[in-house]
């Protein structure tokens, strides 16, 4: 039985193409920067994609990433790139949330919910090539544990000495939503105090790349990185594959304020729902989604109408977006037209199971800076879009107090959450 204690957030961390830091990545995404770039040649040689929003190394970019400010030399070679990322995240989640607890209690009552959708795949296909090359005795013994999906809780857990319970949803584009509204459940019914939640991707491989790739999934505007992905717009072809981690300290209220801890967002609702339609789209109707979103809405005891802009799972590809358009249709009515609508997809590509993690993050940065982020690229909108308001290419000034984020994936899979302004 859930309860109806209020579930508030009170620490985020951020890993993504425009760089690490909640504030910073924040900055960028408003002004309309895009983390999207040319790829190297030994990722995208022979393939017809060569573009991706790579996190960018502190070398590269003021914010970007230096892996030894959170795993030595000798650590760095037994995890995977995503492993990496939800410890980076992780650290400045946990700092700003000021949860490093010492008491046994605490401890096991400190969930880790971490989700990726595809887990240590750079790693499987390093190892298959040494098998081949140089025989199996040359294998590192951290193979299986750098590569298994559930490793990043994990390290996670092993590092800050979290003893509740562990998961990793892994349920493709939509794991980082599931992995915070589980999360959301878990504080609800009492199974734990605190939890660290969200999703991390480090998949930018050949394989990955070219298996998408075969789907006819991603943009081939390699041209122009930074205008290719472009959700909502006439010409969007594709999405721009992303790599990266958001996550988020949640906690009760109650428990908030008792520790002295600040607030930044409430999470109200959350809802999950299945297609049962196909392998890798879902229905142009939206009908599944709609229903993970009227869920939600249903838990957060809210109207649609109080819902003040929608954090678009829109990635770029021309069924896709069109379909969540159409549930959110269903879901607003003649309504729709009022309601400001957004990818930040456009400025960060998709970052499959760390999608969820990092759009709540901005999903909640929205609700705290009265500030909502651009849909980039938007130069035209299909014409069964055109009468909505999409936050074409400028950011907009708006404090609205309720966010509704959405994340869907492979196999007919939805989920949604929805944030309050906490006042």
């Amino acid at each position: 039985m859930l309860s109806k204690q209020r579930i508030v957030i009170t620490g985020m961390g951020l890993v993504s193409p425009l760089g690490l830091g909640v504030e910073s990545v924040w900055q960028r995404l408003i002004r309309g920067e895009s983390g999207i770039s040319k790829l190297p040649t030994d990722l995208s040689d022979g393939l017809n994609t060569h573009i991706a929003g790579q996190v960018p190394s502190h070398t590269e970019q003021e914010n970007g990433l230096n892996e030894a400010d959170y795993l030595s030399p000798k650590e760095r070679k037994r995890v995977d790139l995503f492993t990496l990322f939800a410890l980076a995240a992780a650290d400045e989640a946990l700092t700003q949330a000021n949860w490093f607890p010492e008491d046994k209690a605490d401890r096991e009552a400190t969930a880790t919910i971490i989700a990726t959708g595809i887990g240590g795949l750079p790693t499987i296909t390093h190892a298959q090539s040494v098998l081949t090359e140089q025989g199996a005795r040359r294998l590192s013994p951290f193979t299986v544990p750098a590569f298994l999906a559930n490793l990043a809780a994990g390290n996670v857990s092993i590092k800050y000495g979290f003893q509740g319970s562990i998961g990793t949803p892994v349920t493709a584009c939509a794991a980082g939503v599931q992995a915070i509204g589980d999360a959301m459940r878990m504080l609800r019914t009492g199974e734990a105090k605190v939890a660290l939640a969200g999703g991390t991707e480090a998949c930018i491989d050949p394989l990955s790349l070219a298996g998408f790739g075969a789907l006819k999934a991603l943009s081939t505007n390699n041209a122009e990185p930074e205008k290719a992905s472009r959700p909502f717009d006439k010409d969007r072809e594709g999405f721009v594959m992303g790599e990266g981690a958001g996550l988020v300290v949640l906690e009760t209220l109650e428990h908030a304020l008792a520790r002295g801890a600040t607030p930044l967002v409430e999470i109200v609702g959350y809802g999950t729902s299945g297609d049962a339609y196909h392998l890798t789209s879902g229905p142009e109707s939206g009908e599944g989604a709609a229903r993970a979103m009227s869920a939600a809405l249903t838990m957060a005891e809210v109207s649609a109408d109080k819902i003040g802009y929608v954090n678009a799972h829109a990635t770029s590809t021309p069924v896709g977006d069109r379909g969540e358009i159409n549930a959110l249709r269903s879901l607003f009515g003649d309504n729709i037209s009022n309601v400001p609508i957004s990818s930040t997809k456009s400025a960060t590509g998709h970052l499959l199971g760390a999608a969820g993690g990092v759009e709540t993050i901005f999903s909640a940065q929205s609700l705290i800076s009265g500030v909502l982020p651009p849909t980039l690229n938007l130069e035209q909108p299909e014409d069964t879009m055109a009468d909505l308001d999409l936050i074409p290419k400028t950011t907009r000034n708006k404090q609205v107090d309720y966010v509704l984020c959405n994340g869907f994936g492979f196999g007919g899979v939805n989920a949604a959450i929805i944030l309050k302004r906490y006042v």
